[in-house]
């Protein structure tokens, strides 16, 4: 039987039957010999060398190998021709344009890179320093540029080295400058993409913050965040103040906010973000935050970006699952996500989720993670957005349904 179906499937588009046929025509006169005559009379069957003949023919070597000629007939002109033009317009792999995005959806392609703070000499030149983190960045860029990314996010204070006191950091830095951020918004522009570059900047009173600077596929700011919760040693030992804003920053493939390390033990921030809706949260650190990074995710509806230095580098999605992610042997990791979707509850939406995928099919993804009653509703289609899906089906939103609920206890005649 599995004989049968792959040889009904035949060589350059000839059926399976009509193989079949033309290669006992072809044998027929072997076995018809008196080699054959007295081979057949013996224990073996001439099955066997059909069978080996047959194979030979799908496997497209002919029967040149058994015969000394070649057997195996050419296709059809016509589709000899058509095989021939696809080859010569089909370019080679390497000179496709890799960086083209799907037309469906709304995706980005992300680099998440977290290596160890490069470890230098405590007597080392500062300006030797700041040329051996430059090189050092250089390399680790190196390793995701090849993906074509739209957006690489890297570490906390990703260009301090290990190894240097306060005083000798401080030092370090007054000789940086803008050195290295420089460096970085070439690479964005030069590779036409964004990327974060987190670091302590000095401000023109001499105070200093720990940032994330958004550059963008130009080389230029497209906006900076102050970490709103530092830790209270970087304001006693390092002059670092909090920042006092929680912005939201527009890209050409959505809005992006920012977290850097301690702030995501704290609401006060999260709550921000949860009314804002971005698409991307980008969390700069030193510190995983484990759970945290999940439940932000899922509180403020997103998708949430980790680069911690030395330690894993997740890109998740707004159910808080991990789509990517780092290793022991690879310290950086690169997807594509769907930034087109919403988070909606199953709860009244049963008969409306099923509709909407029979209508669109492939063309709409729906994730359920498990146990958490709801699902990400994900538009693959090339001119139908989530939003236009889940209108068209009256499918409730997960916060519209929260809302509702929540109103419900509220209402007179409702709570004990």
């Amino acid at each position: 039987m599995a004989l049968s179906w792959r040889l009904g499937h035949g060589i350059n588009g000839t059926c399976g039957m009509c193989l079949i046929g033309k290669a006992i025509d072809r044998v027929r006169p072997v076995f018809r010999s008196t080699t054959m005559r007295r081979w057949r009379s013996g224990s073996r069957r001439p099955w066997v060398w059909l069978m080996t003949i047959l194979s030979c023919l799908y496997l497209g070597t002919g029967t040149k190998a058994l015969f000394g000629k070649d057997t195996t007939e050419d296709p059809p002109k016509g589709q000899q021709t058509t095989v021939a033009a696809s080859a010569e317009q089909a370019p080679p792999r390497e000179a496709q344009d890799t960086h083209a995005r799907p037309k469906a959806g709304k995706y980005v392609k992300i680099a998440t890179i977290g290596p160890r703070p490069l470890s230098v000499q405590a007597d080392r030149d500062p300006q030797a320093v700041v040329a051996a983190m430059i090189a050092h960045w250089r390399g680790r860029f190196a390793q995701v540029l090849p993906d074509k990314p739209d957006l690489i996010v890297v570490p906390e204070a990703c260009d301090r080295p290990s190894g240097f006191s306060g005083d000798k950091c401080l030092e370090y830095y007054r000789a940086r400058k803008d050195q290295v951020q420089q460096f970085f918004a070439q690479t964005a522009r030069e590779n036409h993409c964004y990327i974060v570059y987190s670091a302590a900047r000095q401000m023109d009173d001499g105070t200093w913050r720990n940032s994330s600077v958004l550059i963008d596929r130009a080389g230029e700011v497209v906006g900076i965040y102050n970490k709103n919760h530092v830790v209270i040693e970087e304001t006693t030992g390092s002059g670092i103040l909090c920042g006092r804003d929680a912005p939201v920053f527009d890209c050409d493939f959505g809005r992006v906010a920012f977290a850097i390390c301690f702030d995501l033990n704290f609401d006060e921030l999260r709550l921000k973000y949860k009314q804002a809706k971005p698409d991307l949260i980008l969390f700069s650190s030193m510190y995983h935050g484990g759970l945290m990074q999940a439940y932000w995710a899922y509180s403020c509806r997103c998708h949430f970006v980790g680069a911690v230095a030395g330690l894993p580098c997740e890109i998740r999605t707004p159910l808080g699952d991990v789509v990517a992610s780092n290793t022991n042997y690879f310290d950086y990791a690169v997807a594509t996500v769907n930034l087109d979707c919403r988070l909606v509850h199953l709860d009244y939406n049963w008969e409306r989720l099923r509709a909407l995928k029979a209508k669109y099919g492939p063309n709409v993804q729906i994730t359920d993670p498990g146990y958490l009653g709801c699902v990400l509703v994900a538009s693959e289609h090339e001119t139908v957005p989530v939003e236009a899906m889940v209108r068209e089906f009256n499918i409730e939103l997960l916060d519209d349904y929260m809302a509702r609920a929540l109103a419900h206890r509220h209402a007179p005649g409702n709570m004990e």
